[in-house]
């Protein structure tokens, strides 16, 4: 047994691999999953460990994207933009400004690997616009016999919608095309307000905004709220002065100190987050799209998240704090709010339903499992979906109630990897 080689970020799994391999380009990740078969290993690409689950874990070979990271092509005119699975997003939307376009949405968090981003069914929010995944026009893929495969809507449509989220269960994805349109700026606008209004005014608040979403802090009736829309311009982006006010020192620095003080004293919680939530006051700005989807997040936590339909979010919200309120909690973080449209992707958790998403976390080091068991509850009772790539319970018996293609994406990889090159133990419980 080798020592562990990779964890994620929140160091909730570690890898101990029988080998590891940093393919540089498509033939050598044929190549090494070929050499993999003679020996007789599963396969697994990791991304940057953003994913709380085991999802990439394995102990056979462990492949690392870190080499296949160019951008090979960007064709403005046509819409479309083709990247190596190992680039972080942060870099894909450089290069993108570059050339005059951009992603229509995106996550809040932007150092995974365009891959792993997209295999787990990363997501932002949006009223039009939906996660990464079905952003997604194109893959190349690498089977379990070593063949190399492109897919699409129009070529090879089983795999292509079974695999844009697809858990590294159907191959090795090497690269993507995305789709992209002209650069755009945004105005943001972030205030605080009380949670019974949101919910009042959910309905308001989402049709009249591109991008909505809003952070619920436990034990107090108090969020704030993010309003996203497209801008004509100028940029008229925060100061340095109140984007390391806000963003670096408090939202990163004493935020890390407070909850390493309230993982000490639990007690403390409710006054903190009292505290908390008036601390950021109302700010506008417009900026690049990407840097106002995405922020810092230097804080390591625990996350479980769940897409609900999102008829039920207001109830499914009601009933999360009347479970704080009861007591048997203390939660220093809050609960992230955010909205995608139904989408087509067979395993994304917005597939075929207006969706809202709930995510709940917890500092790292801070015992998590009675608190986000009650919370699953909750989420289970009205056909949640679990994010594959965050803290769940959920297995195949429960899964496939909730997605109605699942059995179809699974029929596509008994195609594609019957002998199972690509599986691990997650997958085993998730997918059977």
């Amino acid at each position: 047994m080798t020592d562990v080689s990779w964890h994620t970020w929140a160091d909730t799994y570690q890898a101990r691999p029988r080998r590891t391999a940093a393919p540089g380009d498509t033939a050598a990740v044929a190549a090494a999953v070929l050499s993999a078969a003679d020996e007789g290993l599963r396969v697994r690409m990791v991304g940057s460990g953003h994913s709380f689950t085991d999802v990439a874990v394995t102990d056979g070979l462990l492949l690392s994207p870190t080499s296949l990271a160019a951008v090979r092509s960007v064709d403005p005119e046509a819409g479309t933009a083709t990247v190596e699975a190992g680039l972080p997003l942060c870099d894909f939307n450089d290069v993108l400004a570059e050339h005059g376009v951009a992603l229509a949405n995106m996550g809040d968090i932007a150092v995974q690997t365009m891959a792993g981003a997209v295999q787990t069914g990363t997501h932002g929010t949006g009223r039009d616009s939906g996660g990464l995944a079905s952003q997604v026009v194109g893959l190349e893929m690498v089977l379990a016999d070593g063949s190399v495969v492109e897919c699409s809507p129009d070529r090879d449509p089983g795999l292509f919608h079974s695999a844009r989220v697809g858990l590294g269960a159907f191959g090795v994805v090497t690269a993507l095309t995305m789709a992209v349109r002209p650069a755009f700026l945004l105005y943001a606008r972030e205030e605080p307000m009380p949670l019974d209004e949101v919910l009042e005014r959910l309905p308001e608040l989402r049709a009249g905004n591109e991008h909505f979403e809003f952070f619920w802090f436990p034990h107090t009736g108090n969020t704030n709220t993010k309003r996203n829309n497209t801008a004509a311009g100028p940029t008229r982006p925060l100061s340095g002065f109140r984007t390391w006010l806000d963003d670096d020192f408090l939202s990163n620095t004493v935020f890390e100190r407070v909850n390493r003080v309230c993982r000490r004293h639990p007690r403390l919680v409710p006054a903190v987050n009292r505290i908390s939530s008036r601390a950021l006051s109302a700010r506008r700005y417009t900026d690049t799209s990407h840097k106002v989807f995405a922020s810092v997040r230097d804080v390591r936590f625990v996350e479980m998240e769940y897409a609900i339909p999102a008829e039920h979010l207001v109830d499914v919200l009601r009933e999360a704090r009347r479970i704080v309120d009861r007591g048997d909690h203390r939660v220093s973080f809050p609960v992230e709010v955010r909205f995608a449209p139904a989408d087509d992707v067979w395993l994304s958790t917005a597939y075929g339903r207006d969706t809202a998403y709930v995510a709940v976390h917890v500092y790292k080091g801070t015992p998590h499992e009675a608190y986000f068991a009650d919370m699953e509850a909750v989420f289970t009772s009205v056909g949640g979906r679990p994010h594959w790539g965050k803290m769940h319970t959920r297995d195949r018996s429960y899964l496939e109630k909730v997605y109605p293609r699942l059995g179809e994406a699974l029929a596509v990889r008994d195609r594609v990897d019957p002998g199972r090159r690509f599986g691990n133990d997650y997958l085993e419980r998730v997918l059977g």
